[in-house]
């Protein structure tokens, strides 16, 4: 139980009476929390003009739904809290060091000054629908109707939340691969699914297909996948896709396809699985524009699917935020007009600072995986001899001054990922060889 103090006021001439309240009533810390009698009879013999002492007051239990009871604080959130108290190089949490871009930044600032700030339409503004709309047809090739397949979202975070709030009932079953972003879990336990969990594993974390067949079955509602993937940096495989659609499609299931990184594909080009044959009727596909314009602060994210998917989503939407913020809408339209040479230009830009993180944790003495999309690396941490994944990255913050993400909290069994932790690369080139260098200084392998 925590207390915390308060200034009361007594006199000699009322610690006689108060005496024996007090002490029966501090031998009982709950009886002072709960007690309305007992906290009326010490302020009935309270004098403005006394001495302070000092009252106990205690904290109420925290409460939380037993749906939720497992999750604590998300894994980010402490990183990045820990990294701010001892002065650490935060490699954990995926966001840039460094802005987006001016011409995004002024669109925002123009539709602000042009009076685009009350409640905006509630699946979108029309100007980003069509743009999202216009980018998705030049990425797959596939024509959807801005007005009835594409919903603006707070963020893909949201997207996801309103996909499975809209699309899951309790009880469904729905595949996930781990590891996998934490909220996953935590939105499919709000829904009250049933999580089916397939592993990736090192090194090249390719879907083992036999353990994908078998987890199927006639309860199987969805799949819910995340290519370019976080947080191992692998891209799934055009045969990897193929079996999941042919999958989905004998055994009537939806796929949702978290794409957020499809813009940061580095050695393969990124495949969204609505492209493939039968699969757009079937498939929410999920996207956000934090990542490829370093402005994950905006929160603009989508959702898009055929109307009768796209129904569900948007009734969840409705009722989670209604609406998203009108001129950061305005301004992802404009961003989204970006031509072709933003996207190489970024693809540039991230190869070579991947490039100085890898080659740098290579010397230092991890074994690093590859890494083909999205802006994180995971290693394995086992050659310095630490226990598991969250000693190694306490350790790391706390005597290095480096920030890593533990990878086993994006696992159900965390046991699976003790041994992984990621990195990201998503920071000013200085960052990152500051960040190395003290690794190099005082990360010592164990013999």
């Amino acid at each position: 139980m925590q207390f915390s103090t308060t200034p009361l006021y007594s006199s000699s001439t009322i610690w006689g009476s108060l005496r024996s309240t007090l002490l029966t009533t501090l031998s009982k810390p709950s009886s002072l929390c709960c007690s309305r009698s007992t906290s009326w009879t010490l302020m009935a013999a309270m004098s403005t003009t006394a001495e302070p002492i000092t009252q106990k007051t205690c904290q109420p239990p925290l409460q939380v739904a037993k749906r939720l009871e497992k999750f604590k604080t998300t894994i980010f959130t402490q990183m990045s809290m820990l990294a701010i108290k001892h002065g650490a190089i935060n490699l954990g949490q995926g966001f840039p060091n460094f802005d987006g871009p001016e011409f995004v930044k002024e669109a925002a600032i123009e539709a602000i000054k042009a009076g685009k700030n009350q409640y905006a339409r509630g699946y979108g503004v029309p100007d980003l629908n069509s743009a999202v709309a216009a980018r998705f047809k030049k990425d797959t090739g596939l024509v959807v109707d801005s007005e009835k397949e594409v919903t603006i979202t707070s963020g893909c975070t949201e997207a996801i939340a309103a996909t499975m709030l809209g699309l899951i009932n309790p009880d469904d079953e729905v595949i996930v691969f781990a590891p996998f972003y934490d909220s996953y879990e935590a939105t499919l336990s709000m829904v009250g699914a049933k999580i089916k969990s397939i592993t990736l594993r090192p090194p090249d974390f390719s879907v083992p297909i036999d353990e994908l067949k078998a987890a199927f079955s006639k309860n199987t509602r969805a799949v819910l996948m995340n290519t370019p993937h976080n947080p191992t940096g692998k891209m799934f495989t055009r045969e990897e896709l193929e079996v999941i659609s042919s999958l989905a499609i004998e055994n009537d299931a939806l796929v949702f396809s978290d794409e957020v990184y499809d813009k940061l594909a580095f050695e393969a080009d990124h495949i969204s699985i609505a492209s493939l044959p039968n699969m757009y009727e079937r498939t929410v596909t999920l996207n956000s524009l934090g990542k490829t314009f370093s402005l994950t602060g905006w929160k603009i994210g989508w959702a898009i699917a055929p109307p009768h998917l796209t129904w569900g989503v948007r009734q969840a939407h409705s009722y989670l935020t209604f609406a998203t913020s009108t001129p950061m809408q305005s301004a992802a339209a404009a961003a989204l007009q970006a031509p072709e040479s933003y996207y190489e230009e970024l693809r540039r830009d991230y190869k070579a600072k991947k490039e100085i993180l890898v080659e740098g944790l290579k010397s230092v003495g991890f074994v690093v995986y590859p890494s083909s999309g999205t802006y994180f690396v995971v290693v394995d941490h086992t050659p310095f001899g630490l226990e598991n994944d969250v000693a190694f990255c306490e350790y790391l913050i706390k005597e290095v001054g480096v920030v890593a993400i533990p990878t086993s909290v994006f696992y159900l069994n965390p046991e699976d990922g003790k041994n992984l932790v990621r990195f990201t690369f998503c920071k000013d080139e200085e960052t990152l060889r500051t960040a190395v260098e003290r690794m190099k200084q005082k990360l010592k392998v164990s013999v």
